[in-house]
């Protein structure tokens, strides 16, 4: 059983980035945008695209710069954001099954004669409804990786999928 050297401080901070900019994402794009943009009525709604956009944008650039965080420069940073391109994966895949809906619905609409009830019970149910729930379940998710970056520790699940440390039983188990 191998084990990764303590934490600096250095290094805690640079953990938490990625999970600072997930979370962010989650909540500031997707709940605050989300609903102001949504708020202003039927009017604007032709604005909501831009929360996919910015999510992608965000989800993108965590997916790179995740790729390019050397493993030499400190495993538990590596870690880190291994974990936050883990979920921007499934995140990522989310925003495409809604964006995909979106566009079927649409194109339902306009070629197909689809009812607009329709098209919204399609896009809500199948598309916004399986995003808001992962947006949700991912800001508990991330808080508490973000939780462990802090405290210059890794869940035990990343233990074993990304060092390959198997951790120590504990007396509870």
């Amino acid at each position: 059983m191998t084990h990764f050297a303590e934490p600096t401080e250095t290094e805690i901070a640079r953990a938490k980035l990625p999970h600072d900019i997930f979370l962010s994402n989650l909540i500031g794009n997707h709940i605050l945008v989300f609903t102001a943009i949504s708020t202003f009525g039927p009017t604007y709604m032709k604005y909501l695209f831009l929360v996919p956009l910015i999510s992608f944008l965000a989800l993108g650039y965590t997916y790179w710069r995740s790729s390019r965080v050397k493993r030499e420069e400190g495993e538990f940073v590596w870690a880190h954001w291994q974990i936050a391109r883990r979920w921007s994966r499934f995140f990522m895949m989310i925003l495409l099954l809604l964006v995909s809906v979106s566009t079927l619905g649409v194109l339902g609409h306009m070629h197909l004669g689809m009812m607009k009830e329709a098209v919204y019970a399609m896009i809500g149910g199948l598309g916004i409804l399986p995003t808001l729930v992962s947006v949700l379940v991912l800001i508990v998710i991330e808080s508490d990786s973000l939780h462990h970056a802090r405290m210059g520790t890794l869940p035990k699940w990343a233990l074993k999928r990304f060092l390959n440390i198997d951790s120590a039983p504990s007396q509870d188990d």
